[in-house]
């Protein structure tokens, strides 16, 4: 085996198991004293989770104060929070939610010292200054199994509506310093938003297993993933109390966390390339773009791999993949790909997954949508795509 040169950036001190929740406060403990505690509107807040947290903190000797952050945030959503906290004297930040709320969580930590703009650094719509921290010790503590941004060094942010983005906040100081991963944060999780979160998931997994900056580290893990979520994704989906739904939610939380470590480290593909400009300018969200896509998307990159580049790894990598979804480890190459488009598009008619007709896209709006779709997501997918390919992948799940 030949081993290419490789670079593994940050990642955050991981606390993984049922439970580990009750460490929070102590953790939060080694930063300092005073906590802004970033979470969706109510869904946290509501639950038993929220009071046990409360109670640990005070008797930890911590002052907190929540903010709340409801659907995808924007940079305005972020600057007004920065405005209102810069001299509130916080030490760290934690967020506790989902993907949106742990990216902005994530951004607000990296700007509350300097009290500056996010788009002054945003990349491509802002000012375009380097950005050079510091950042206030950031917590993550995710609540759904899907965008891994636990272990990211990027809060996506977006502006929706006609000239709208979906851009990244980066760097290495806005990573983490600690991921803690409790899948009984999961126990409540609506089966839609397993479905969609799950998705991205295995997508964002799958994506960077298979990526242009692929490494045997990264490999490993994406592996390690993409089987965890096989096992476990619709013990979690159906849910319930017993022990097959429990090992179900921690599988995807495991998956979801290790989606978050390869696409920090090897990028993804077409999926999120066309993620972006769907969940900007059409308000798809961006689990359920990820998911009605998956397998479209995964049938055209194998067409064109073996028209255009037959000796690619990364037509093996989609057939290992296919024979774990299928269970058959004897298929040969063609049968397995086969296999894995086959068992993808399963599980989006299983799991409803809606089309894109439902949120208004037709295809009148292929152009705009493949003119957007080009990021750097597009840029480490296993080979290129023409337009002709990315519209394809869209037309057929309008």
């Amino acid at each position: 085996m030949k081993f290419a040169e490789f670079t593994i950036s940050t990642l955050p001190r991981i606390y993984f198991g049922e439970g580990r929740l009750e460490l929070l406060p102590a953790l939060i403990a080694e930063y300092g004293r005073r906590v802004l505690v970033v979470s969706g509107k109510s869904s946290f807040s509501d639950s038993p989770h929220w009071q046990t947290l409360q109670q640990g903190m005070a008797q930890a000797g911590l002052t907190h104060q929540l903010f709340g952050v409801a659907g995808e945030p924007s940079p305005a959503l972020v600057d007004s929070a920065v405005r209102e906290f810069h001299q509130e004297g916080f030490e760290v930040v934690v967020g506790i939610g989902g993907g949106s709320v742990l990216d902005a969580a994530k951004a607000i930590a990296g700007l509350l010292p300097s009290g500056r703009s996010v788009l002054a650094h945003l990349e491509d719509v802002g000012e375009g200054l380097p950005y050079e921290g510091p950042s206030l010790p950031f917590i993550a503590v995710p609540t759904t199994a899907g965008t891994g941004s636990e272990a990211t060094r990027n809060a996506v942010l977006s502006e929706q509506g006609t000239g709208g983005y979906k851009k990244s906040f980066r760097h290495e100081s806005l990573v983490a310093r600690v991921a803690l991963v409790d899948p009984l944060l999961l126990e409540h999780c609506p089966r839609e938003l397993i479905a969609a979160q799950g998705m991205d998931a295995f997508t964002q997994l799958l994506e960077s297993y298979v990526s242009l900056r692929a490494n045997p580290f990264t490999d490993a893990l994406a592996w390690s993933g993409l089987e965890a979520i096989a096992q476990g994704f619709f013990a979690a989906y159906d849910g319930g109390d017993d022990e097959a739904a429990r090992q179900g939610r921690a599988a995807m939380a495991y998956g979801a966390l290790l989606s978050g470590i390869t696409l920090a480290q090897a990028g993804l593909g077409s999926v999120h390339g066309l993620a972006q400009p769907l969940g900007s300018l059409f308000s798809v969200p961006h689990g359920i773009a990820c998911g009605t896509t998956l397998a479209v998307a995964t049938e055209v990159n194998i067409k064109a791999l073996r028209e255009r580049a037959p000796q690619s790894p990364a037509l093996a990598k989609y057939a290992r993949v296919g024979r774990l979804l299928l269970g058959d480890q004897r298929l040969y190459e063609q049968a397995a790909c086969h296999a894995l488009v086959s068992q993808l598009q399963m599980w989006t008619e299983r799991m409803a997954i809606p089309r894109l007709g439902q949120f208004g896209i037709g295809m009148d709006d292929l152009p705009l949508i493949i003119a957007n779709a080009r990021g750097n997501s597009m840029q480490t997918n296993p080979i290129w795509l023409s337009d002709e390919e990315i519209g394809k992948i869209v037309s057929r799940r309008v």
